[in-house]
């Protein structure tokens, strides 16, 4: 008679304290990569295909609520409690800049074309720092409606995401004028939006539900429930037919994209 084969899922030793972000570098020529952002202050840096640990990011004396790769997947970026934002070298680790802000940075987003850095936090300011001119003010746009919890880029980098810690929707701002030209609605604040590398799909999560939108309509396409609150969620890049979703619990989950399905590999503390 057969053996039944019995799933057992891939544990890796991680973070301490809840995650509150996750993302996915695009496609590089040496695989895609999964870092993590934590309350324990330290970013971390994964394999995206097997999750196994590559290093740690040290130099926050805060937590760390936001953390995001450049397209090419050499350099790493995160918004932190202790009034910076950080832009590292993702090879070595070591920090390139540190942008001082005056309250808690909560989200933090590279343009795709890398040359830019958003961030966003308390302040309720949205900041545009030139990397090319580290040096020089950032440009700023000063209207949002609540403290920022989330940030990002789409459409080449003319309209940006943001959205606010104590209401729903995700708001679109137009780069150019500065001003906002669409809210999408949500029952509980968002905490985490990105576009997918193929342009296809925005993913959202907000209370305990992972969304995915029409990136160019907007029309929801799939909503799932998760098994806890949840902080940040992410489209898997190379095949897009799965995402990670971690919150409160400490958990990295995987699920199937087109069922809502939990797979059997687990990040855990």
């Amino acid at each position: 008679m057969d053996k039944k084969k019995i799933a057992v899922p891939l544990v890796c030793h991680g973070h301490s304290r809840p995650v509150v972000d996750l993302f996915y570098s695009p496609v590089t020529l040496d695989g895609f990569f999964l870092i993590s952002a934590s309350k324990d202050s330290s970013p971390m840096l994964r394999n995206g295909e097997t999750g196994d640990w590559i290093g740690t990011f040290e130099g926050h004396k805060g937590a760390v609520w936001s953390v995001c790769l450049d397209t090419n997947a050499l350099r790493a970026a995160s918004g932190s409690a202790d009034f910076t934002a950080k832009v590292w070298n993702a090879l070595t680790g070591d920090i390139l800049h540190s942008f001082e802000h005056k309250h808690i940075v909560r989200a933090c987003a590279f343009s795709e074309d890398t040359r830019l850095l958003l961030t966003g936090g308390i302040e309720k300011v949205l900041r545009i720092y030139d990397l090319n001119r580290p040096e020089a003010p950032p440009r700023e746009v000063d209207k949002s409606p609540g403290s920022v919890r989330m940030v990002s880029w789409m459409h080449s980098d003319q309209t940006l995401l943001s959205s606010c810690t104590d209401m729903g929707g995700v708001r679109l701002w137009d780069v150019r004028s500065g001003k906002i030209v669409q809210t999408l609605e949500t029952k509980s604040p968002v905490t985490s939006a990105e576009v997918s590398q193929d342009g296809r799909y925005m993913t959202t999560a907000d209370g305990s539900t992972v969304k995915f939108w029409d990136a160019d309509h907007f029309g929801l396409v799939k909503s799932y429930n998760m098994p806890c609150t949840v902080e940040s969620a992410s489209l898997e890049p190379k095949y897009g037919n799965k995402f990670i979703a971690g919150g409160e619990d400490m958990w990295v989950r995987v699920f199937d994209f087109h069922t809502g399905d939990e797979t059997v590999s687990i990040f855990s503390p």
